[in-house]
């Protein structure tokens, strides 16, 4: 019982966090190996767990208006693609490599962040062209095939590019980078019920917790927008990197 109501915290400390600037799995996860879950066991659970936190803050996001549902209509179809395809070559790619190629990448990012002070500041987001459109869909593939095998960062990566390549702020590329998230979630969480890989009787009450954490986060993310978004995308940023490095050592 103890044990689960410290996962219970954790989970509703990571779905806060995840609602606002995502990250929430480089939480989640040390807890679950912490309590004794073996790896696969833990991915499950937190896949199912975090499902809990993901839709409740895509709705919030939703129903306030930043989730651009004209422009995911073309993405999401990409992004359930390449997770299902991310998942059945889980084993074929090389993950010592792709730890080392993340790393670096949101380490950019992280610094990228802290030093241009106008990024994801305004929303300036017009209709997308041929070329842009073309990124997003390349973008939305590519992420949603990251995050059916691997995971760290995804969402990161996601308000990163949404806000390059179609010139969000911070609040509608978080908004929008969720609900993508959300669909490759889905997807991998469907792969390991059928596997046989969720605790329920843990996952379900972490989940509810989830749900409370995740509407705090997203409403103070809408309330008071970029200026506490960046920060704390930056801040798990780094967090993720940080986890990576000690996974790699």
């Amino acid at each position: 019982m103890t044990k689960i109501l410290i996962l219970c915290i954790v989970g509703f400390i990571a779905s806060f966090v995840d609602s606002i600037a995502g990250g929430g799995g480089i939480i989640t996860i040390p807890a679950y190996l912490a309590s004794g879950i073996s790896p696969h066991l833990a991915l499950g659970t937190n896949k199912f767990a975090a499902s809990f936190g993901s839709v409740t803050s895509s709705i919030k996001f939703a129903k306030s208006g930043k989730v651009n549902f004209k422009l995911l209509k073309f993405l999401i179809p990409f992004t359930f693609l390449g997770s299902i395809l991310g998942v059945k070559t889980v084993l074929s790619i090389s993950q010592n490599f792709l730890s080392t190629f993340i790393l670096v990448m949101i380490l950019i990012i992280a610094v990228y962040s802290i030093f241009n002070k106008s990024l994801g500041i305004e929303n300036n987001y017009t209709s997308p062209t041929k070329l842009t459109l073309l990124f997003g869909i390349i973008m939305a593939f590519s992420l949603g095939f990251y995050d059916g095998f691997f995971g760290p960062g995804t969402g990161s990566f996601l308000m990163f590019l949404l806000i390059k390549i179609f010139k969000f702020d911070f609040v509608n590329a978080s908004g929008n980078a969720k609900i993508l998230n959300f669909v490759s979630n889905i997807t991998s969480l469907f792969i390991f019920a059928l596997n046989k890989q969720i605790i329920y009787t843990i996952g379900l009450p972490v989940g509810i917790c989830m749900i409370f954490g995740a509407r705090l986060g997203s409403h103070l993310a809408i309330k008071d927008g970029a200026k506490l978004i960046k920060p704390i995308f930056i801040i798990m940023s780094v967090a993720v990197a940080g986890k990576l490095i000690v996974s790699f050592f």
